[in-house]
This record gives C-alpha cells, sequence and structure tokens, in this order.
C-alpha cells in the first residue's frame, strides 16, 4: 500500500469499509477519511473509523481550502466521495451534483497534482447511456432478464458490458458528471505525469450501506425485509425480472491492492469492475434470498412504468480486468446479502434511527 492514504468520501459505504480494511491490512498505514456526513447514516461509521486509528476529516471535497491540509505526506488518493445517485437532478437543481462529481473531482485531481499522490478513481457503470442498454437483445424466464451473446454494439455479451461499449447518448447527470470526471482525469495523467486508475464499478454492495431504491438497492431490500417495510417492483412491467451484477465491498478492496501495487501497469487504464454474470440477481431472486435469510416475507407493489434512467440489464463485464490482475470476485449473492443481514442485526437500533 502506501504510508499515507486519503480516502475522500470516507465514512460513506464504500470509503469507510476501504478505509477499515486497508488500516487492518496495512497497520502502518496513516488513513486519513474525509467526508461532510451529507448522507443519512454516514455518521454511525465515525466511532469505527476512531476504533481503527482512522484520522478522520470533516470536510467536503467541493471547497478547495477543505483539501488544503497541510500534509505532504500523502502518496496516495482513493476518490470515493461523490452524490451518487441517479435520480440527482430530476426533482431538484441539479448544482449538488455537478459540484460534488465534478468540481469535487477536479479538486482531488489537484491534490493528487499538488502532493505527486497516486489516485484510484471509482466511477461508475452509469457512464454507459441509457438508451443503448436498454436496446440490447435479451430473452426473459420466470425470474429475469438476461443479456444474448450476439448483440447490435460492440462491447456488449452475455457476460455484461465491457469498456468497449459505445458512449454515445444520455446516461443521467451522474452519469455524466462521473464521465467527464474521468476525461478530466486521463488529462490529468498525461499533462501532469500522476498516476491514476480508473474503476468503473457496478452496484457495490456489504455491510455498513444504508440502501436506497436509487443507489444500494440490495441492502435496501434486505434491510425492508429484515424490518418488514413494504417495496415496490417499480418499471418494465412491473415485474421485478431487472438484473444487476452486486460486488461485495472487500471483493473491490482486493482490486485496488493489486492495482496499487502495480500503479505503473494500469496507469491511465479504465476498467469496468463488479460482480459479474455469476454474481448477479434480478429483483425477484433478490426477494427471494432475503426471504429465505430473514424468514419474513413482505408485500410488494407493482409499478409497470419505467423511469427514464433505469436500466432492463446491467452486469459487468470483469473479463479484461480479470486478465491482467488475474483477481475475481470471491464472494456470492447469497454471502453478500447475508454479510448485510448479519450487521443489520447487530446494530439494529442505530440502523433503525437512522433510516426508518
Amino acid at each position: 500500500m502506501r504510508d499515507c492514504v486519503l480516502i475522500t468520501g470516507g465514512a460513506g459505504f464504500v470509503g469507510s469499509n476501504l478505509a477499515v480494511l486497508t488500516k487492518t491490512r496495512f497497520p502502518g498505514t496513516r488513513i486519513i477519511a474525509m467526508d461532510n456526513l451529507k448522507r443519512r447514516g454516514s455518521e454511525l461509521t465515525l466511532e469505527r473509523l476512531k476504533g481503527h486509528g482512522i484520522e478522520f476529516i470533516h470536510g467536503d471535497i467541493r471547497n478547495r481550502e477543505d483539501l488544503g491540509f497541510s500534509d505532504d505526506a500523502i502518496s496516495l488518493i482513493i476518490e470515493c466521495s461523490a452524490e451518487p445517485s441517479v435520480m440527482a437532478g430530476y426533482n431538484s437543481a441539479p448544482y449538488y451534483v455537478l459540484d460534488t462529481n465534478l468540481t469535487g473531482a477536479i479538486n482531488c485531481f489537484e491534490l493528487a497534482r499538488t502532493r505527486g499522490a497516486d489516485i484510484v478513481f471509482l466511477s461508475t457503470s452509469r457512464v454507459y447511456p441509457v438508451e443503448a442498454l436498454n436496446g440490447l437483445r435479451f430473452e426473459e424466464t420466470d425470474t429475469r432478464f438476461s443479456l444474448l451473446d450476439d448483440q447490435p454494439v460492440p462491447g456488449a455479451s452475455a457476460q455484461g458490458i465491457s469498456a468497449r461499449f459505445p458512449l454515445e447518448g444520455y446516461r443521467t447527470l451522474y452519469g455524466a458528471t462521473k464521465l467527464a470526471a474521468e476525461i478530466i482525469l486521463k488529462e490529468y495523467i498525461h499533462m501532469y505525469g500522476i498516476r491514476g486508475i480508473i474503476n468503473r464499478c457496478g452496484v457495490i454492495a456489504g455491510p455498513w450501506q444504508m440502501g436506497k431504491v436509487d443507489q444500494g438497492v440490495f441492502s435496501l431490500w434486505m434491510l425492508h425485509h429484515y424490518f418488514k417495510k413494504d417495496l415496490k417492483y417499480t418499471g418494465f412491467g412491473g415485474s421485478g425480472k431487472q438484473v444487476r451484477d452486486v460486488l461485495h465491498v472487500e471483493d473491490l478492496f482486493e482490486l485496488i491492492c493489486v492495482q496499487v501495487d502495480r500503479m505503473d501497469d494500469f496507469n491511465g487504464q479504465v476498467y469496468n469492475v463488479g460482480g459479474g454474470v455469476e454474481t448477479s440477481l434480478s429483483l425477484l431472486e433478490t426477494t427471494e434470498l432475503c426471504r429465505n435469510i430473514t424468514g419474513n416475507t413482505i408485500d410488494f407493489g407493482h409499478v409497470r412504468k419505467t423511469h427514464p434512467s433505469d436500466i432492463r440489464i446491467y452486469v459487468s463485464d470483469n473479463r479484461d480486468v480479470a486478465s491482467v490482475t488475474n483477481w475475481h470476485p470471491r464472494k456470492n449473492t447469497e454471502a453478500i446479502l447475508t454479510d448485510i443481514y448479519d450487521w443489520i442485526r447487530k446494530n439494529e437500533e442505530d440502523v433503525k434511527k437512522a433510516l426508518l
């Protein structure tokens, strides 16, 4: 790893888990977690960070002054901060998603430049256009939609979506800001000689995720089953057959360790990173797993109308990153959902107060 690592969005689900996992694996590494604590439930992670000897800075990457703390020792930045909602800007002004995901990311790149630090930028599968993804050929089974192998565009197959998938088209402001930040980071790498890696992540899940409909759907499903709250199958006829792959945050950590250790080999590269087709679920299949794990059955509504931002199927094609790192996700869907269940059970009162 590195002597000193800054993790932005460090009190969020991904950032806090990466901070704890890094400190546990590399106890001699100094970890600084920065977060503005805007997302509800992020305050629950502060005692956890403190207990692992991780420094916390209450700051906002939108403000360059907050990133101006005097510490030239930072040698790696893991950029996890974001407004993660695909719904951002639909029913409100777009300023926060624009300022955080674009201006904030640039501020982090500038910090990497001035400190001479490496950077791992966590981007998103949402950089790919909605219409192009929904135009892919698929089949429908009793429980899910599945991509066919023969597709009309490059970068798509029964194995999922690779980084060669076309980028022309609309993708939500969330996806657009993350893609724009990717482009700017590549310019920083070329112009200033910093080293950086871009991981376009699918759905990441695991303990300490404050799940919502628009971000963290697998955690949301488990939360509602645990606390016996109703849910809805929304879009694509209300069938619950839309599919996402899911990656445990610990598996993401393992990949980042490999990438950081071989930064020269992967500098400037873009990888699609997720659970892959083997670790994918439809909402219907997620419901069945949650029922089995919790022993609870909840009621479901059905909304046929599809939101303009929703995608029928997204599965990460991991073959490119696997071919150069020999990395493969280890945790299957049942293990991921069980980890979420165990975390809720152990922290039931705090989670209930924060989210329900």
